[in-house]
């Protein structure tokens, strides 16, 4: 496992901040074919690049999931996992319509003058569900349930066919349970851009959700300006943060929800105590032991690449990496999490104390767990309502109210040189 001293040279600690950072640019020429064919060609281009990508051969008539069919995935799900995912939906809903705002809010700014804002939901959105390393049911609530709550116009999913040319049984159970009715078994490149042009099949939608790989996420940038790519979410990564008083096996098992993502993944442990450090690393491989031989190979890789341990010299300069790092995931084993949840200024989400591990957060805690990834958590937030919403400023003036404000309005337009603008106070009394 990757032992990182601070300070670090310049270099090596660059290459700890990229993580697994995939350099997209080289997909970009992909990304302008697929795009230009599927805007060219519609559905012929879906099925040609689904048969090219994923090896599985539809028909046009298969793009689309008949209602029927998630009907009977959640109708055949067993009773354990139909449980699970309602469980986990209804701590999702209740979250979300906390974050939903009022309509609209109105302020008196003077005598004879309002201003406000009115607030809209989106009228369509696609939610883009992976699949690839596993089935991720999770992604359709996380996406599907604040959609909802925000009162989407249209709702469209994609999400690749499997071999047997089928969408994924408990991910179409979960878009039932989640109140969505309209999915498309397309998934990479050709799903966004299916959604960002339109097809004979695949509607055209204004905003596209979702976390995907770089082969998705080139076409989003790709498509950056025809429609709305989202947040960027990137190979999945975690930090835990630590002190003296974490116990080293909850630390080492942590460590490897992250790791058993995926071998792009990042998974760290920041902590000023030396005696943490030497503990953890055998207990992180006698746990591996246990995991199936996929999921170890993953964890092995994270470890021997963009993973391991940040020894610091104090729980300070353990928070300050953990804020320029800005991680995806933040969990928090220390005396007294809440008195550093205020110094944690980057982080997609904040879990605090050694029964919050990041697999309730994952499925079912209720906030979101589709965030920003690659440092992009300094700037961006987790999917949350406020996705799906827009907002419409809006503002009246009374007689009086523009009695009051039209000198200064004329002068400020004069100032900028817009002549018409200021004629258009000045005259108006003369109306």
């Amino acid at each position: 496992m990757n032992l990182y001293r601070l300070p670090l040279a310049d270099q090596k600690y660059r290459s700890l901040m990229r993580r697994a950072e995939v350099d997209i640019t080289s997909h970009l020429e992909l990304a302008g074919q697929v795009c230009r064919r599927v805007q060219a060609e519609g559905d012929g281009a879906l099925l040609y690049y689904t048969s090219t990508f994923d090896g599985v051969t539809l028909t046009r008539e298969e793009l689309k999931v008949s209602e029927g069919e998630i009907a009977r995935a959640y109708a055949g799900l067993d009773h354990k996992t139909k449980k699970t995912l309602e469980y986990a939906a209804g701590n999702i809903e209740k979250f979300h319509r906390e974050q939903m705002p009022p309509p609209f809010w109105m302020k008196e700014m003077e005598r004879g003058v309002l201003a406000g804002e009115k607030v809209s939901p989106l009228q369509d959105v696609c939610l883009y569900v992976p699949r690839g390393k596993g089935s991720f049911p999770s992604v359709m609530l996380m996406l599907g349930i604040p959609a909802v709550v925000a009162g989407v116009g249209r709702v469209v999913v994609t999400t690749p066919p499997a071999r047997e040319r089928q969408a994924e049984a408990v991910t179409l159970a979960a878009a039932h349970i989640a109140g969505i009715k309209e999915v498309y078994r397309v998934g990479g490149m050709q799903a966004i851009a299916a959604v960002a042009y339109g097809t004979e099949t695949v509607p055209r939608c204004c905003k596209v959700l979702g976390p995907g790989n770089a082969y998705v996420n080139a076409a989003k940038r790709y498509l950056y300006g025809i429609m709305d790519v989202g947040l960027p979410a990137g190979p999945s990564e975690a930090i835990i943060l630590a002190d003296e008083t974490a116990d080293p096996r909850i630390v080492a098992l942590d460590l490897l929800i992250e790791a058993e993502h995926g071998p792009d993944s990042a998974s760290l442990l920041v902590t000023h105590v030396a005696e943490l450090a030497a503990a953890v690393p055998p207990l992180v491989s006698e746990l591996m032991e246990k995991l199936p031989q996929e999921k170890k190979d993953f964890a092995a890789t994270v470890f021997q690449h963009n993973g391991g341990i940040v020894l610091t010299r104090s729980l300070s300069e353990s928070i300050s990496f953990v804020n320029e790092y800005a991680p995806e995931h933040l969990e928090v084993l220390a005396a007294e999490p809440f008195s550093i949840l205020p110094r944690i200024e980057n982080a997609g989400e904040i879990l605090l104390g050694p029964h919050t591990p990041m697999t309730l957060a994952n499925f079912l805690l209720g906030p979101n767990a589709i965030l920003p990834t690659g440092s992009f958590a300094r700037s961006y937030s987790g999917v949350s309502v406020h996705d799906f919403l827009k907002r419409s400023s809006f503002g009246t003036a009374s007689p009086e109210g523009f009695a009051r404000l039209k000198e200064a309005a004329a002068h400020f337009a004069e100032t900028e040189g817009f002549a018409a603008h200021a004629m258009a106070v000045k005259l108006r009394d003369s109306c």
